[in-house]
């Protein structure tokens, strides 16, 4: 019996990991980020779509723990001199980033004629972008390390700081919050801090781990260890009122500058890898497919709002702030969507009472879309800039130049599917006259067997003495 109860979950989980990875295969092949597919898997196969998995609560906590990892290995790489020079700009953005988007929420709010606490908790809600995706989109685009991906990181940051006082005014909507005086304090704790800690990094150089000689070459102690100084960082500052990823970042930083970094990237690479391909299978697990439904047209329309907005008022704030065209462009698009913190802070306003359990929905659902919808959408905007700088005369032409490859991927998809079924039925063919000279010889050998059994019948009947007539022969 035992065995039979941990059947069926080991069951579901390779069900799950086949269909992603289906999934993300095949947008692969259309020239598409994989992440789509793994959000799809989630959709597909959560409560609301087949049902396999009903109780999300364990991804969603390895799902937080692939946030945590993926800003502890985004410190780990980060160049310290550009993150620098980056942060300036990146607090302009963040800004102008959450004064519009406070004013698309109250927008939001007196349109749908929610409460005002409910137009401040949708403005936070989309003033932040999220970590995963961008990330995951400027590395496949091998701009991670490129102007875009380090302006684009230190916004992030500035984002993710930002977190620990809407989180707290969020909570003190429905009365359970700290003072202003909280609030600042800890926002000039998280600030300070990491100010003092680029200061000293920058003055010295590599910071010598303990142990380093004994464990430099211990594939499962430096996995576990890394593991450990980015759980613990964020759980400290968790314990102190900041956000958890706000200690995963800064833990990162100092293993970074470490002289054991070079080892440790590559370990917990693939850790993360998995971890991150669970944060999108939870967002697919968040989708409310039955409220989508009955509300399509407002949840599509609000999304598209926030994506087209946000879009365009990044690619105005950066290059305000002197980025030029094109990593504007690249920066402006990787932070369009909503954030993964915004699900943290709408189940915290709707805990708090002040976020209504309609507006609760409706932010879930427009997130998870936006994340959904993100990849595309920059690939979509890419290839519209592509096709306006070259001027081409027609909107066929255009068209066709953009997405040539994935044109040339669907037109060999065709080709291969034509090519079997040309192949199945000349093998179909083949089967049927074959069966039919079957049935032809089994036809002749029945009709020989009969002929023989005939003249058999025939050699027997001539053989026999003829009877005599009348009876008995006469005396």
């Amino acid at each position: 019996m035992e065995a039979e109860a941990h059947a069926v979950p080991l069951t579901e989980m390779a069900f799950v990991i086949l269909v992603a990875i289906a999934l993300g295969l095949g947008l692969m092949r259309l020239k598409q980020p994989p992440l789509v597919g793994f959000i799809l898997a989630g959709v597909v196969l959560g409560p609301t779509g087949f049902g396999l998995i009903s109780n999300s609560e364990t991804v969603s906590a390895l799902a937080e723990m692939g946030v945590l990892m993926l800003l502890f290995f985004i410190g780990m790489e980060l160049s310290l001199r550009a993150f620098i020079l980056s942060l300036k700009p990146a607090v302009l953005v963040a800004a102008g980033q959450l004064a519009v988007a406070l004013a698309i929420g109250f927008a939001i709010a007196y349109a749908g004629g929610a409460r005002l606490s409910e137009g401040l908790i949708f403005g936070f809600i989309i003033g932040l972008s999220s970590t995963v995706v961008a990330m995951k989109m400027l590395d496949e685009m091998d701009e991670l390390r490129g102007d875009a991906g380090r302006i684009a990181i230190a916004v992030l940051i500035a984002q993710d700081i930002a977190v620990v006082p809407m989180l707290i005014i969020v909570s003190s909507l429905g009365g359970q919050g700290a003072g202003i005086v909280s609030v600042a304090a800890k926002v000039a704790l998280a600030v300070g801090f990491l100010g003092w800690l680029l200061w000293w990094l920058g003055r010295r150089g590599k910071l010598r781990a303990p142990f380093a000689a004994g464990i430099g070459n211990n594939v499962e102690i430096l996995a576990l260890g890394a593991m450990g100084v980015c759980f613990g960082a964020a759980a400290f500052s968790g314990f102190l009122g900041l956000s958890p990823a706000y200690g995963a970042f800064v833990a990162g930083i100092v293993v970074g500058n470490s002289t054991l970094r070079s080892r440790v990237i590559p370990v917990i690479e693939p850790i993360q890898s998995v971890l991150v391909v669970v944060f999108f299978l939870s967002i697919g697990l968040l989708f409310d497919l039955s409220y989508i439904w009955n509300n399509l047209w407002m949840v599509l329309g609000v999304a598209l709002l926030v994506i087209a907005a946000k879009t365009l008022l990044n690619v105005f704030l950066l290059r305000l702030t002197g980025h030029d065209r094109e990593t504007a462009l690249i920066g402006g698009l990787s932070m369009a969507q909503i954030g993964e913190f915004s699900f943290v802070l709408a189940a915290a306003g709707l805990s708090a009472g002040a976020l209504a359990p309609d507006s609760y929905r409706l932010a879930i659902a427009v997130t998870a879309i936006s994340l959904l919808f993100s990849p595309a959408w920059m690939s979509v905007m890419r290839r519209i800039e592509e096709v306006a700088a070259k001027g081409f005369s027609s909107y066929r032409q255009a068209l066709s130049e953009a997405y040539a490859d994935e044109l040339e991927n669907v037109g060999m998809g065709i080709s291969w599917l034509r090519a079997r079924q040309r192949a199945a039925q000349l093998t179909l063919t083949r089967w049927r006259a074959r069966r039919a000279v079957e049935r032809a010889q089994r036809a002749l050998r029945k009709k020989e067997a009969q002929s023989a059994s005939r003249e058999k019948e025939e050699k027997a009947a001539q053989k026999e003495p003829p009877a005599s007539e009348g009876g008995s022969p006469e005396a």
